[in-house]
């Protein structure tokens, strides 16, 4: 009898385990559902905002968005560390629009970013989500016509998007113009705003805008600078934090590949070949070798565009369009293209000259596997580059499989190749010789994707270049 009991007793509580444990996964699985299922209106978005969110094809909050936006709408500073990729100008363009649509004023916010494609990117997405409630932008940054920024300044736009440089530029030079009446200020990859060259220009806008204001700071990384410019700019800020290390997108696959640098185009080339269909971001390390590779890839019947700080303005823009529109399926580019840029459909980022900074390394293969699709990311590792590919294994913590590449398969390309590069040595010469002592002198006088080449120029030279005042009055820096 008894242990009749006994057994029943253990049935029961298996029983009861098993019901305990089925209850839990369902709790489970409702905390996942409603984790999906928080909207833009659950944040506390109006529904006018919401509808813009729904036509950009926007469904549900990202992680940066959900942790930001209820933050931001309770008025208090943010520092926001996000991987690149997680919808960071979401989280804060949402906020500033609901504020912008109760106290409709001009001159209301002023975002700050370090490039000018990303500056172009920024004002595309407020227009975008602000065009039923008619939101003006104004994009202000090198290589434009100053003119022309100063009369759409002058029409006093409610959002200012710009490059630190050129902002201190119209500041001191445009008459009438002033943010005195700022109300939000945003860096956004505030870690790079922060390098060498822009603390100044930093300093000198922190002077002339309002104590009295909410301020912004995003950035994939956080850094001593950004941690000094924290203390000084932002009023008790909530730190909002998506990522604790540094990280890549679950969804990316990445790889490493180990060649002799001399036969690097031509396992470029193999790996095109073999992923033709998809779309591909190749980093160069410099804009030379940009222009080579875009050279070489049409040598050799491939459509690509070559991206980097040594193009005009116009160029640039025209380089990008043609890859984003899908007309070029290559975009062969510097690091002017590793951050920010949202262009959803990149399948490839190939890295065919390893990043010096391992940080870069992370918003560089952050081009593709954005808003959670599925990539790759493939970096060609030289003799040389031992080292430096250690640092990135180290800083990502892990450590990457080898890419599957046949080189018997990848030598039959070699004789193709070589000749493609002799015709593109012979190319690269021509368009040195065009450009003549004038042409070279401009080159030389070309702003860098940052402005920050240009703007240590201008402090060492101390006067200005091609039409532009001097950034800092003609001084040195201190």
């Amino acid at each position: 009898m008894t242990e009749d009991s006994d057994n029943s007793n253990s049935d029961n509580q298996e029983f009861e385990t098993e019901e305990q444990q089925e209850e839990e996964t369902k709790v489970e699985k409702n905390v996942d559902e409603q984790e999906e299922t928080v909207t833009f209106k659950d944040l506390g978005i109006v529904d006018i905002l919401c509808e813009a969110c729904t036509e950009l094809k926007w469904k549900n909050p990202s992680k940066i968005q959900k942790e930001a936006i209820p933050v931001a709408l309770q008025g208090k500073d943010i520092i926001g560390l996000a991987e690149t990729g997680s919808g960071k100008t979401g989280a804060f363009a949402l906020p500033i629009l609901q504020s912008l649509l109760e106290n409709p004023q001009r001159y209301f916010a002023l975002i700050l970013t370090p490039t000018r494609e990303l500056a172009f990117q920024i004002s595309e997405q407020f227009e975008a989500l602000g065009a039923s409630i008619g939101v003006k932008c104004a994009v202000i940054v090198g290589g434009m016509d100053m003119v022309a920024q100063a009369l759409a300044l002058s029409k006093k736009p409610h959002i200012i998007i710009a490059t630190p440089g050129r902002l201190v530029d119209h500041l001191q030079n445009t008459k009438g113009f002033n943010l005195k009446a700022l109300k939000y200020l945003v860096m956004d990859e505030a870690d790079r705003i922060l390098n060498m060259d822009f603390e100044v220009e930093v300093d000198k806008i922190l002077r002339v805008i309002p104590r009295e204001r909410r301020t912004y700071l995003f950035s994939a990384t956080m850094t001593k600078k950004v941690q000094k410019l924290q203390r000084a700019s932002l009023q008790d800020p909530v730190k909002v934090e998506v990522s604790t290390k540094y990280q890549t997108v679950e969804k990316l696959q990445q790889y490493y590949i180990f060649i002799p640098v001399k036969y690097k185009d031509v396992y470029l080339v193999h790996i095109v070949n073999e992923l033709a269909g998809n779309s591909f971001i190749v980093f160069t390390a410099t804009c030379a070798g940009a222009l080579r590779c875009a050279l070489l890839m049409r040598a050799l019947g491939v459509p690509a565009v070559p991206l980097h700080g040594q193009m005009s303005q116009h160029k640039r823009l025209a380089a990008l369009n043609k890859f984003k529109s899908k007309s070029r399926s290559v975009l062969i580019c510097t690091d002017v293209a590793s951050r920010g840029l949202d262009i959803p459909h990149v399948d490839v980022v190939i890295n065919l000259d390893i990043p010096l900074h391992s940080k870069d390394y992370i918003h560089r293969v952050g081009r593709t596997a954005r808003a959670g699709r599925a990539g790759k990311a493939i970096t060609f590792v030289s003799q040389y580059d031992v080292e430096l590919y250690q640092r990135i294994e180290q800083l990502i913590g892990k450590q990457l499989p080898l890419y599957p590449a046949d080189e018997s398969e990848v030598m039959v390309l070699q004789e193709r190749v070589a000749e493609a590069q002799r015709l593109t040595k012979i190319e690269m010469k021509e368009l040195e010789d065009k450009k003549g002592a004038k042409g070279r002198k401009r080159a030389a006088d070309s702003e860098d994707d940052t402005e920050e080449a240009a703007g240590v120029r201008r402090r060492i030279k101390g006067k200005g270049s091609g039409r532009e005042k001097p950034r800092h009055g003609g001084k040195r820096r201190r």
